[in-house]
């Protein structure tokens, strides 16, 4: 899988995006930003393309995408927590409709126990509440192997969101008249006729 498969990925994402008029954010932390840099070689794709956050280190990923220390600590940055809650600061801090993050190792080092070079995790998120991840174990197939095989995985995650259920607008302020209340048609009152009481029959 290399630059060719990534491109086309782009190229079909973008299109259905633009077709469902839904925005993307990127967050990246072993891929560097090569997923937004893969969206955007394609020209006309700011219409769909709203930033990418490059959140190489733990502080970035505080400061930028608000992952709470106690998820760092406890989980690591290379984790399915780590990559959800990537994914969900990119949503809410970038205001968009979709959201993809990649945290992993990409070699040769940076192995710890449990966690061999090639390990990534992936996470999108949709603004209607929609998230997936992913755990990918590419192996020690070299640096630029790992990160190219991670900017596919991410664009196809953002495609499967992408093609289900269209997410949720973003909420706007409601003008004024959207803040009238509808009027109710009421249907006339009927004046009550009064009526005698029968009269009692005469002896």
């Amino acid at each position: 899988m290399g630059g060719s498969d990534a491109r086309a990925l782009s190229r079909s994402l973008l299109d259905l995006c633009r077709m469902r008029k839904l925005t993307i954010a990127t967050a990246e932390s072993c891929t560097g930003g090569l997923v937004a840099g893969a969206l955007t070689d394609i020209p006309g794709s700011s219409d769909v393309i709203d930033r990418g956050f490059v959140t190489y280190s733990n502080d970035a990923k505080r400061a930028m995408l608000g992952v709470e220390a106690g998820t760092l600590a406890t989980f690591g940055a290379v984790s399915k927590e780590t990559a959800t809650a990537m994914a969900i600061g990119a949503l809410e801090r970038a205001d968009v409709d979709l959201a993809v993050a990649i945290t992993g190792i990409a070699g040769p080092g940076g192995a710890t126990p449990g966690k061999p070079v090639g390990l990534v995790h992936f996470a999108a998120a949709a603004r209607d509440g929609r998230i997936i991840h992913r755990e990918q174990r590419f192996g020690a197939i070299g640096r630029s192997a790992v990160r190219a095989r991670s900017v596919v995985e991410a664009l196809r995650m953002l495609m499967e969101l992408a093609r289900g259920p269209k997410a949720q607008p973003k909420p706007r302020q409601a003008t004024a008249a959207s803040r009238l209340r509808p009027r109710v048609t009421r249907s006339p009152r009927r004046h009550a006729v009064k009526r005698r009481p029968p009269r009692s029959p005469r002896g």
